[in-house]
């Protein structure tokens, strides 16, 4: 059976990296069968926080991906005690009570960095402050067969003895990482390509435990099958970090904007993957249909937030006005007192064409609702000068008397133009700015429309007072 863990560390807000992992780890399942599984590698007390455990557990929701087994490693640390205990008996692994400083202080002349097995030999007991360390082969090395990667081999002499329980006796993500592994028959390590030159110590650990031949050997504890995925990358094509400035990479940060989740989920997909053909917009039952590792690309993936942003309003042009006025409510209620949710529904269509996250929505619709619109104070500098008062006088004489239609007002602003010899689109500036009190939203003489006759004509009013 498919069994594929995520196993995302509560040590911060949830990365759109890991997103990508997750949802390529439940795609395998979900076309294959299996189970998938949620692991919070929570060992790291100290760094670790609620706050962020569940921040994964509501991204995960958010993004659609269900899981069928959940487990926290920090209730699980009698099963590596007793693995390290093992590995320690049987001599695969030594205690050392080297410290870092002593560590770097001792080989700063050594060609190879890293530990230099001082305490190998030296036969300590475990105690307060002795970390445990894997006994590295000195000779040989280690194959990597992976669907992504192809089969990259690492030398043992650059492999250190590498610590697998801290000298308080926490246990390191390598031995969390390959003891779980093993307990829950994982087949398939899905993870991504910055984890590939921990892979030969998990498959040396592998070993060491009591595990059989690679994947398909028939071996009485199955190696899992590896995949590496292609790093995710900013436009500069650094590595995205959340500690790089400019590098938004919170997943939750994204949800708060206006992003939906069916654009997140279609545009992680094509992070390194693609279904076969020239589509972008693909629905989830498509991705599950076509996804396949072996056509998981190496090379690093571009995170273009532009490209999100694309996405996102093709998503939201596909929303039903009921749909859409739903998605949008919680942004309007903390912008605005009160909304009447039928006058929104009437504008919905003209307003999903002009935005790509929810987020605009306040700022395009906010003086349908408003007593007196908030007023762009840069807009009214740039078009509330030159003709504007002409155009203010002209409009309210006809707005008074046509039909109150889009098409009606459109014309009466054009014949205002005319008149002084102006464009439609230089006569309709400072009637949006005096109405809307911004030179951006939704189409005016719709909105207008929508708006109401006495509502404008106030505004209007209001606008050439200001202007006297």
């Amino acid at each position: 059976m498919v069994r594929v863990r995520f196993c995302p560390s509560p040590t911060g807000y949830f990365h759109v990296g890991g997103g990508r992992t997750a949802l390529f780890n439940w795609l395998l399942v979900k076309r294959l069968g299996g189970e998938f599984i949620l692991r919070i590698e929570d060992t790291d007390a100290e760094r670790n926080k609620e706050e962020w455990v569940l921040g994964i557990h509501n991204a995960m929701r958010w993004l659609g991906l269900d899981w069928d087994e959940y487990y926290r490693q920090s209730e699980r640390l009698e099963l590596y005690r007793a693995a390290a205990g093992r590995l320690a008996a049987d001599g695969k692994a030594y205690y050392c009570d080297c410290t870092r400083e002593v560590v770097v202080e001792r080989t700063k002349g050594n060609a190879t960095p890293g530990y230099d097995s001082f305490c190998r030999d030296r036969g300590l007991e475990p105690g307060p402050g002795r970390a445990l360390r894997f006994r590295t082969p000195d000779d040989g090395a280690t194959t990597i067969v992976d669907v992504v990667r192809g089969e990259p081999t690492f030398e043992h002499s650059t492999i250190e003895d590498f610590v697998l329980q801290r000298g308080d006796g926490s246990p390191l993500f390598i031995l969390a990482n390959v003891v779980d592994d093993m307990d829950m028959r994982i087949s398939h390590v899905v993870r991504s390509e910055e984890h590939l030159p921990n892979t030969p110590k998990y498959v040396l650990l592998w070993h060491a435990l009591g595990g059989g031949e690679p994947a398909g050997s028939g071996g009485r504890t199955q190696l899992p099958v590896f995949a590496h995925l292609p790093v995710v990358v900013n436009e500069k094509r650094q590595k995205l970090s959340k500690r790089r400035p400019g590098d938004r990479v919170e997943l939750e940060q994204y949800q708060e904007e206006g992003y939906l989740a069916v654009a997140m989920r279609n545009y992680l997909a094509l992070l390194g993957w693609a279904p076969g053909d020239d589509r972008e917009f693909v629905t989830v039952e498509e991705m599950i249909e076509a996804f396949r590792l072996e056509a998981v690309k190496s090379a690093p993936a571009f995170f273009d937030v532009k490209k999100l942003r694309h996405f996102n309003g093709h998503y939201i042009r596909e929303l039903s006005a009921g749909d859409f006025v739903s998605a949008v409510g919680p942004y309007l209620q903390d912008a605005i007192p009160f909304v009447d949710y039928d006058v929104l529904e009437q504008i919905a269509p003209l307003v999903q064409e002009r935005i790509e996250v929810l987020s605009d929505v306040p700022a395009m619709v906010d003086f349908l609702f408003l007593r007196e619109p908030p007023i762009d104070e840069a807009a009214w500098d740039k078009h509330m000068k030159g003709n504007a008062a002409e155009i203010l006088d002209g409009v309210l004489r006809l707005y008074a008397e046509c039909e109150w239609t889009a098409d009606a007002i459109k014309d009466a602003t054009v014949a205002v133009g005319e008149g002084l010899g102006l464009s439609l689109t230089k006569a309709h500036f400072p009637v949006r700015v005096a109405v809307t009190g911004r030179a951006v939203g939704p189409p005016l003489f719709d909105a207008l429309e929508v708006l109401g006759r006495e509502p404008t004509l106030e505004r209007l009013r209001s606008a050439r007072d200001r202007l006297s």
